[in-house]
């Protein structure tokens, strides 16, 4: 059975639909076998036929596996409107953290944190309490927070497992106000972009204008934030170039014309689908051609949006808002650009199999639900999971970092660091000694400049000392990360090693002393 044709879950990918896909790789295998059967039928020799068959086939396989990634990435995403209130303490269900296969990827979007003028200025020194939460929950299953971003109180986490990070580069974020005329953050939106093994992708956290009549002033919201967001690179430079965008988070669109009678009637019975065709975004989508390149699932569970707050009841106040599926989550592949005429007569007479992606990006949405357990906010949570299914552009970190002999805090250590492949180095970029747990790319116990006076030549092997002094007392497992300033990211990192506990920490007092072996 093949497990893209026949599975149910909802697909995309690169080549910009899988049917287009399939048919394309049918048409070029059928012209290498045409080509196998012609070579036999003219070879004169069977040593000469054998010969070209071989060469053949194995074009035809080269061919078919241009169309099918060695690498399958799970990611999580969440978004949630928690309407000013603080986490709860308890992230196990939303994050769903012992699922198999297990996450590499946790994508979480946040409306509404508390930005009251005094709370905002207190978490823009320090972490607020929700990033907090969700870096105390994750960290000690190994995922690092690569990078954040909040624009009042619109929240953007990006966290990845340990093994990942070498392979996670060109991190930028940026935002867009769209509230008061653009001059005030309370809407808009805030984004991530980054290279995923040498994949484009970008994650577009928004919270969009509210009310029952303003479904076009969200899609001009949506379209203007898609339009004027830009990053600093140079082949990707707005959101729309990157070859997977997930654009989530509190669009606002409501169930038009439907009284509040049949709209909980039909919820409540599990007619959900009696709904459907009255969702102003899914009437949008039929109307903006923007929208058609934005993918969603079914809607399959129950509107979230407006609930009395630590319960599962829709709203029971004065207002008796309308339910709504206001939180959302879709996504989009870059369509393939199509040849001008000139291109297409060139292919013609050159190569027949020009323009193949050799790098293949699958988008597979596995689970697209909510959580109706938390009842912290008026909103309930957003999940959808998807697999990532690609072909590596690179597997090697650039750079390489290993410790060197024994380490405690007893005497000065050396570690190594090689630069595998060239890249835009600086001499402010530097090694940390990071805990293993660590929270994210600045959690770190010491760290130490990599050489000052000229930068690294490529393979060149680099030693370094690490002061005693700095170095901690206890023991304990460690990793050292070579972060770069240029790419904002850890792009070279260690195996787990373990630095033994000092003499000078039972000294202090630190640790007991042994007496007769026992501690």
């Amino acid at each position: 059975m093949d497990p893209f044709t026949d599975s149910p879950r909802v697909r995309s990918d690169s080549m910009s639909s899988s049917a287009s896909q399939g048919s394309r790789s049918k048409v070029l295998l059928r012209q290498r076998l045409t080509q196998l059967l012609t070579c036999i039928e003219d070879m004169s020799s069977d040593d000469e036929a054998s010969e070209e068959v071989s060469r053949s086939l194995d074009e035809a396989f080269q061919l078919c596996g241009q169309f099918l990634p060695t690498d399958s990435f799970r990611l999580h995403m969440v978004t949630w409107n928690v309407a000013t209130a603080e986490p709860p303490e308890d992230l196990k269900s939303l994050l769903q953290l012992d699922v198999q296969p297990p996450t590499d990827l946790y994508v979480i979007g946040l409306q509404e944190v508390n930005a009251a003028p005094v709370r905002f200025i207190s978490d823009l020194l320090v972490e607020d309490s929700w990033s907090h939460v969700f870096m105390d929950t994750l960290a000690p299953r190994g995922f690092v927070k690569v990078t954040s971003i909040r624009m009042q109180g619109l929240l953007l986490l990006i966290f990845a497992k340990q093994i990942h990070l070498p392979y996670i580069r060109n991190i930028q974020a940026t935002y867009t106000r769209t509230g008061i005329f653009g001059y005030w953050g309370n809407k808009g939106g805030v984004s991530v972009r980054f290279s995923f093994y040498g994949h484009m992708v970008c994650f577009l956290n928004c919270h969009l204008a509210a009310h029952m009549n303003y479904a076009l002033q969200r899609v001009d919201e949506m379209e203007y934030i898609l339009e004027t967001q830009e990053y600093d690179i140079a082949d990707t430079p707005n959101v729309r170039d990157h070859k997977v965008v997930f654009c989530f988070g509190d669009l606002n669109f409501r169930i038009a014309d439907h009284g509040l009678h049949f709209l909980r009637s039909s919820i409540n019975s599990g007619r959900l689908n009696l709904l459907w065709g009255k969702d102003q975004l899914t009437m949008m989508k039929k109307k903006e051609p923007f929208l058609q390149e934005f993918e969603e699932g079914p809607l399959n569970f129950k509107p979230t949006y407006k609930f009395d707050r630590n319960s599962e009841t829709y709203d029971t106040s004065g207002k008796k808002r309308k339910p709504a599926w206001t939180d959302r989550i879709l996504w989009r592949i870059k369509p393939k650009t199509p040849p001008s005429e000139d291109e297409e007569d060139e292919k013609a007479s050159t190569s027949t199999d020009d323009g193949l992606d050799e790098y293949p990006l699958l988008v597979i949405q596995d689970q697209y639900t909510s959580d109706m357990s938390y009842g912290v906010s008026d909103h309930k949570p957003v999940i959808a999971t998807f697999s990532l299914e690609l072909r590596k552009v690179f597997d090697t970190a650039l750079v390489h970092v290993s410790p060197l002999g024994v380490w405690s805090a007893d005497q000065d250590a050396l570690l190594n660091y090689t630069v595998q492949e060239d890249f835009m180095s600086s001499t402010w970029d530097w090694i940390g000694l990071y805990k293993v747990g660590f929270k994210s790319a600045f959690d770190y116990e010491t760290f130490v400049w990599v050489r000052e006076n000229d930068l690294p030549e490529t393979n060149e092997d680099i030693q370094i000392s690490v002061d005693k002094d700095e170095i901690p007392l206890l023991g304990g497992h460690y990793v050292l990360g070579y972060y770069s300033t240029n790419m904002q990211s850890i792009i070279g990192i260690s195996a787990n090693f373990q630095i033994l506990e000092s003499k000078r920490a039972v000294m202090e007092g630190l640790v007991p002393e042994k007496s007769n072996g026992l501690n």
